[in-house]
């Protein structure tokens, strides 16, 4: 019996790796979409979207049913509730490059976000994605400090997201009112995205030593 609980537990931890990778793609096709304006690239995202969602509801299931008949203590009980709301996290993830995919879908053929700053925001993809991937490792490994790596690697989507703000309010901006709101909202989903990857790391963390990470 407790083979069999561990092959599962095993099984929700897998499950939950390969959604933190699924929502790193997500946001590596959401990026190019964005930058190229690609439409198909963005469609690209909401179908794939719909396979994160049923993974999540899937995972939730398992571990619900871990915990009624199982009764897990200790580490595993840990590992089980961890899971269940990492697996939140992960489809939110998922859901933000989703995001991005509707506002390039919307401002189609137009590009959604000015030349300015499109370095900005494909740095913020190559992070996101790094984080998304650093996320699907840590889970797997259940390396606490490999875990921690991830809230390092967020203060550069921070420092990124903060020069966005710069850049509106410059006096010299010339690409009005509704460009500006959709690069605010873009940079957002970038930085939430990165939050959420965070969330995972921490209970990571949390799952292994038994001990929340300070801010």
């Amino acid at each position: 019996m407790r083979t069999a609980f561990h092959e599962q537990l095993d099984l929700l931890s897998e499950t939950l790796s390969q959604m933190c990778g699924l929502a790193g793609l997500a946001m590596e096709e959401a990026t190019q979409a964005l930058l190229q304006a690609d439409l198909a690239e963005a469609e690209a995202v909401f179908t794939n979207h719909a396979h994160l969602v049923q993974m999540r509801s899937e995972a939730e299931d398992a571990a619900f049913a871990l915990l009624a008949l199982q009764a897990p203590v200790a580490s595993d009980l840990r590992t089980v509730v961890g899971c269940m709301q990492s697996v939140a996290d992960a489809e939110r993830m998922g859901g933000l490059a989703l995001h991005v995919a509707k506002i390039v879908r919307r401002r189609h053929p137009d590009r959604a976000v000015p030349e300015e700053v499109h370095r900005d925001f494909a740095e913020m993809g190559r992070i996101a994605v790094d984080l998304g991937r650093s996320a699907r490792d840590a889970v797997l490994s259940r390396d606490p400090h490999q875990a921690a790596q991830i809230r390092h690697d967020d203060v550069e989507m921070n420092q990124l997201y903060q020069r966005l703000f710069t850049v509106l309010k410059g006096e010299d901006w010339p690409h009005g009112v509704s460009t500006a709101v959709d690069t605010t909202l873009l940079g957002r989903f970038y930085e939430r995205f990165a939050d959420h990857a965070v969330e995972i790391g921490r209970r990571v963390i949390f799952q292994t030593t038994g001990e929340t990470p300070s801010e």
